[in-house]
């Protein structure tokens, strides 16, 4: 067990915490938390858990070993940073290079370009034999000003957020304006929580947005949607990311073509874009969580998102889910979406 930081997204207020956390169990990593911060996660875990974050969260900027975390002043972090040893992480002869990143809410009063230069001159006069590489660099130390708090350790891993981009609706093969962007469905896949070999379901698959993202984590994957041009579709996007589903039905929610599954992660239809079949967003809602109830093991998850003004954590409580959390997410002046998660009991 280490003392491990994240950097975390400052696009939504609570996401991305509670995404780390659904990440690090669904992987079985045991952690313990030692604050939260603004953007900034502290947890006790194992190092081996920062390749699971790295390779499913969407949410989550960097990862570091820490190696000491104080106020947020010139003096005191020079000072804490001449007690701490350095053989254990930077070895002789090795290159380093120091960057320290600022989080919206982060006092003006260091400047980082400053506190890095002093930093790396601590670093120099602390280590044998080392050098600075600000370009390709052996190891890379990294400090976040956050709050009125600096965190400061070992970069263990970054995660480039131009992989999502590079997925977003408009760049797949089969684009429809309803389409959820891949980061928040990873999100929301990460949220339900399934391991590797699970199989997901996306009872409204549309153009596989919520597919491609669980296949990506190691998931097997079954999509289904009433309209054949959306199964075509998600069929057509799945096939550019070569991903094989389980199966891709055209068919309706109320009538399952399963037996078992191990989570379901949809985004029902609503809006002028979609087709909702003369039913009302809050009756697909009950539809399908009465439809997928016994398909569900007891502890298994639901990830939905809706309307906030439907309600649907309510919703699913009433149905007999045990209502986890929900999360609100802006998209424009007439739409605020609620992600809720659920679990079987």
């Amino acid at each position: 067990m280490a003392k491990i930081f994240f950097l975390l997204s400052g696009e939504h207020e609570t996401l991305p915490v509670s995404e780390l956390r659904a990440v690090l169990e669904a992987e079985g990593c045991v952690y313990r938390t030692l604050e939260r911060l603004d953007q900034v996660l502290r947890l006790e875990t194992g190092v081996n858990c920062v390749e699971a974050v790295k390779r499913r969260a969407a949410l989550t900027r960097l990862c570091g070993c820490e190696l000491f975390n104080c106020e947020a002043e010139t003096g005191e972090i020079v000072k804490t940073m001449r007690s701490i040893r350095l053989d254990e992480v930077l070895k002789e002869g090795e290159s380093f290079a120091v960057r320290v990143r600022r989080v919206k809410r982060a006092s003006m009063r260091i400047g980082r370009m400053a506190l890095e230069r002093k930093l790396g001159e601590l670093i120099l006069d602390k280590a044998v034999d080392v050098k600075v590489n600000l370009r390709s660099p052996e190891k890379t130390f990294t400090g976040i000003l956050t709050e009125e708090r600096f965190v400061f350790g070992l970069k263990l891993a970054e995660i480039p957020p131009k992989p999502f981009v590079e997925r977003r609706p408009r760049k797949k093969p089969f684009f429809h304006p309803s389409a959820m962007p891949a980061k928040l469905a990873r999100c929301m896949v990460n949220l339900a929580e399934p391991k590797a070999g699970e199989l997901v379901l996306d009872p409204f698959c549309g153009t596989g947005s919520m597919l491609i993202e669980a296949a990506l984590t190691g998931c097997r994957v079954l999509g289904l949607d009433v309209q054949g041009r959306m199964v075509k579709g998600s069929r057509r996007n799945l096939a550019y990311f070569n991903i094989d589903p389980e199966g891709l039905v055209v068919g309706d929610a109320r009538n399952m073509p399963v037996t078992k599954i191990d989570c379901v992660v949809t985004d029902p239809p609503y809006g002028r874009s979609a087709t909702t079949l003369k039913r009302t967003t809050r009756q697909i809602i009950e539809e399908v969580l009465t439809s997928v109830h016994d398909l569900l093991d007891k502890g298994k998850r639901v990830c939905m998102a809706a309307p906030k003004t439907v309600g649907v954590g309510r919703i699913g409580e009433s149905l007999g889910y045990k209502h986890l959390a929900s999360h609100f997410v802006y998209v424009h002046r007439s739409l605020t979406r609620e992600i809720a998660v659920f679990e079987r009991v």
